[in-house]
C-alpha cells in the first residue's frame, strides 16, 4: 500500500519563544511516522509565518536551512490565523497527500497525528480533531468555548463540537475547497460544508510550553462573530422577529394609554413620550447596525481582494518520492 506524503501546516504568530521547541518536536515525531511507515519519508513541516513582528521568521530561516524536512512559507504581512492556514495549504495542494493544520503553541496533542493519519488511510477524507476533555480550561472559557459551538450549531452553521483547527484534510478536499471563493474565511465551517466521509479523533488539549496566548478573549469574540455572520442569516432574522417584539410592546403602551383615557387617569409628562422614542429609536439603530455589518461583508467579498500573499518560499531541494 502506497504510504501517504503528509505536511504538517503550522501557522505562526510572534511565536520566537515557542519555535525551536516547536521544530523539535514535530521533526521527531514525523521522523517516529516516517519509521513506523505510516506516512511517506517525503513528508514534510510548513511553518508559515503570518507577520510576525519578532524574530519568528528568522528562526524559521534558520531552521530551513538546516532541516531539509521544513518549508518556510512567509506571508506579506499579517493576514491572520486562518489566511494564514490556507496559504501552508493551497501553496502546497498539489504536492502532498494529506494535510495536518496544528497551532505553533503545541497545546493540540500531537499524539493524535497519528490516529488521524489511521483514520485517513482507513478512508477518511476529513479527521477532526476533537476535545473531550476541557478540565484545563477555567470555568469561564470552558462555558463561553462550549456556549459558542452550541450557538453555531442553533443559527446553523456546521461546525463540530469542540473542534478548532487541529484537523486533517486530504488532497481531494482542498481541491473541491478550492471553489470557495469568499474572503471572509471561517474554516471550521468551510470544510464540513465540502463533505465527503469523516471521522474525529479525541485529545486532551495540553499546557502551552512558552510564550502567550495570541487568542485573547477580545479576538475570540470577533473570531465568533465573524464565523456567525459569515456562514448564518439567522442574526438578520433576529432583527425581524425584534421588530414584531418592539411593534407587540407598542401595541401594549397604546393599550394602557387608551385604559388610562377611559378611567380618566392620564397625567401629563415626558415618561410616557421619551421612554418610547429611547426604546424605539434604540432598536433601530441595533437593528441598522446588524444589516450595515451583512453590508460590509458583501462590500468586503465584492472587492474580492486576495485572501494570503506570499513573499517568500524557504525549501531545500530533496528527491521527493
Amino acid at each position: 500500500m502506497k504510504l501517504p506524503k503528509l505536511l504538517l501546516v503550522v501557522p505562526c504568530y510572534n511565536e520566537q519563544e515557542m519555535l525551536p521547541h516547536t521544530h523539535q518536536v514535530l521533526s521527531a515525531y514525523l521522523a517516529r511516522l516516517v519509521a513506523q511507515l505510516q506516512v511517506n519519508d517525503a513528508s514534510k513541516i510548513c511553518f508559515v509565518n503570518d507577520g510576525s513582528r519578532d524574530r519568528t521568521w528568522q528562526l524559521i530561516e534558520d531552521i530551513c536551512q538546516k532541516d531539509d524536512k521544513v518549508i518556510g512559507l512567509k506571508l506579506s504581512r499579517n493576514f491572520g490565523h486562518q489566511s494564514a492556514i490556507l496559504a501552508g495549504l493551497m501553496h502546497h495542494i498539489d504536492a502532498y497527500d494529506c494535510f495536518v493544520t496544528l497551532d505553533a503553541d503545541l497545546q493540540d496533542d500531537t499524539e493524535a497525528i497519528e490516529k488521524m493519519v489511521e483514520q485517513h488511510r482507513a478512508g477518511a477524507m476529513v479527521v477532526y480533531g476533537v476535545r473531550d476533555d476541557r478540565s484545563s480550561d477555567t470555568w469561564f472559557k470552558r462555558q463561553t468555548a462550549e456556549s459558542f459551538y452550541k450557538l453555531m450549531n442553533w443559527m446553523g452553521v456546521p461546525v463540530v463540537f469542540n473542534h478548532a483547527d487541529f484537523r486533517l484534510v486530504d488532497k481531494r478536499i482542498l481541491q473541491e475547497f478550492s471553489s470557495f471563493r469568499e474572503t471572509n474565511l471561517f474554516l471550521r465551517g468551510v470544510i464540513p460544508l465540502v463533505g465527503f466521509r469523516s471521522e474525529k479523533v479525541f485529545y486532551k488539549r495540553l499546557e502551552r510550553q512558552a510564550g502567550e496566548s495570541k487568542y485573547p478573549l477580545g479576538k475570540m469574540v470577533l473570531f465568533a462573530w465573524n464565523g456567525i455572520t459569515s456562514f448564518s442569516t439567522f442574526p438578520m432574522r433576529l432583527v425581524l422577529y425584534f421588530g414584531a417584539f418592539n411593534f407587540m410592546i407598542s401595541l401594549s403602551i397604546l393599550a394602557y394609554i387608551f385604559v388610562s383615557y377611559l378611567f380618566g387617569k392620564t397625567v401629563p409628562g415626558w415618561t410616557s413620550t421619551v421612554v418610547p422614542m429611547t426604546f424605539f429609536s434604540g432598536s433601530n439603530m441595533m437593528a441598522i447596525g446588524l444589516i450595515g455589518e451583512y453590508i460590509g461583508k458583501i462590500y468586503e467579498e465584492v472587492k474580492a481582494r486576495p485572501r494570503y500573499i506570499i513573499e517568500e518560499v524557504l525549501e531545500q531541494m530533496t528527491n521527493n518520492k
